[in-house]
């Protein structure tokens, strides 16, 4: 296929989304007659934090100030043109974004030469997001292709104030003094962490005979999967830079769009403030708004159970907060507010056990205990529309309680590459694939 009509495709969707008015929201395809129908997909996403320490070094508490912050992500599934949701979820004043940019990635935080696009916003170069609030980007054409990284870039002329994040990254950010948005080399960019600020979704969209004839991904509609949870959904323990989280795998198996909506430390029960909203309340946020999605993997509980039992050893990290001792009735209560809300949206609910964790500072005598309990009840009460055994899949063959060291991190609690790997495989054969 020519470039000139690849670019012609590229425009006309642009256009048909434009005129339907669908960009500030997450719309499915255009309305009406005449417009090039646009099917978004959330391509990858991140759930927004509130301000912190973090587990690492990071930028948002000190926020931003006449700089320029690059952040390369992969996108799960390929388009013909692409939009950026942004988050002010915990700001407390506007937002300014003085001009933003996406391009394909090249190395680091440099870019392809040729592919930098500058979004607009309501048709204006700058923007505001609302304190608490989120904006899409409009619609740019850009051809990407399914596992391809993007880069997107935001210059923050004015002084943010304190950053809405996402803390824990597995990927470095970049940032650059001045306005470096449109750089295609990376020299200007001297400083990064392994965070991601104010960026917490890239949607694609594509007609259902452009996506298969460029092989962009091949699948169209609602087919996305978003993966729910803490620390083992964001996958700590996985090597940074290298897109080796549960989630990655399960794309790369799956050939679907699969968002990552973990957060490291998050609880079911209990807000934190270093590990985010209880799931129970981020849950329409992060999962239930995202466009394209047709199923939820749900992996959340050993930070209720164990936070309690680590409370009890010597010097608890102070993050360990709140650490109320939780029963598994609790949890399976909240695990069916979860289902009933997947389920009013038409989604298909997935409940996935609980992994091993003996040997870590969260596992005691009542952890065992209610751990256990969890797991029974999601292999056989029938209330998720299925199941997968991450449990038995990665417990080791001499200790089911422990994971298998062959998969295992060395905190004994979360898993290593090959674990995630194994947590993917036992996932997509659970979805059918």
């Amino acid at each position: 296929m020519s470039a000139p009509y690849v670019s012609r495709i590229a425009a006309s969707l642009v256009a048909g989304a434009l005129a339907a008015g669908i960009l500030a929201g997450p719309g499915e395809a255009a309305p009406g007659g005449g417009a090039a129908p646009v099917a978004w997909s959330t391509a990858w996403g991140a759930s927004p934090q509130m301000p912190s320490t973090g587990f690492t070094p990071n930028w948002s508490q000190e926020g931003f100030s006449h700089q320029s912050v690059r952040q390369v992500v992969r996108a799960t599934k390929g388009g013909d043109v692409i939009r950026i949701r942004l988050s002010n979820a915990y700001g407390t004043s506007p937002l300014n974004i003085t001009g933003a940019t996406i391009a394909r990635t090249a190395q680091g935080a440099a870019v392809e030469k040729g592919s930098v696009r500058r979004l607009t916003f309501d048709g204006r170069g700058s923007a505001e997001v609302p304190a608490h609030g989120e904006l899409r980007s409009d619609a740019t054409g850009l051809r990407l292709k399914r596992l391809e990284s993007v880069t997107v870039t935001l210059y923050l002329a004015g002084t943010t104030g304190p950053a809405t994040f996402h803390s824990q990254g597995w990927a470095d950010t970049y940032r650059a003094d001045g306005d470096h948005r449109s750089d295609t080399a990376a020299r200007a960019y001297t400083s990064r962490t392994q965070s991601w600020y104010y960026l917490s979704g890239v949607e694609v969209g594509a007609s259902q005979g452009e996506a298969s004839a460029q092989g962009a991904g091949g699948r169209t509609g609602h087919d996305g999967i978003v993966v729910f949870g803490d620390s083992l959904t964001d996958g700590f323990g996985s090597t940074p830079r290298t897109n080796r989280r549960y989630s990655d795998a399960l794309a790369e198996l799956t050939g679907r769009p699969v968002v990552n909506a973990g957060i490291g430390g998050n609880l079911v029960l209990n807000d934190s403030a270093w590990y985010g909203e209880r799931a129970t309340a981020r849950f329409r946020r992060d999962v239930l708004d995202q466009p394209g999605i047709s199923t939820v993997v749900i992996l959340q509980g050993v930070n209720d159970i164990g936070f309690s039992e680590a409370a009890t050893r010597p010097d608890p990290p102070a993050t360990y907060k709140p650490a109320p001792t939780v029963s598994s009735r609790e949890l399976i209560a909240a695990y069916r507010e979860l289902i009933h809300a997947a389920h009013t949206r038409g989604l298909e609910a997935v409940g996935a056990t609980l992994l091993p964790f003996k040997g870590s500072d969260h596992w005691g005598p009542h952890a065992a205990r209610v751990s256990n309990e969890v797991n029974d009840w999601i292999r056989h009460a029938g209330e998720f529309d299925s199941y997968v055994d991450f449990d038995k899949a990665l417990a080791a063959p001499s200790d089911p309680d422990r994971l298998d060291p062959a998969y295992a991190d060395e905190d004994a609690l979360h898993p290593n590459d090959t674990g995630y790997r194994v947590m993917a495989g036992a996932a997509a054969r659970a979805l059918g694939h």
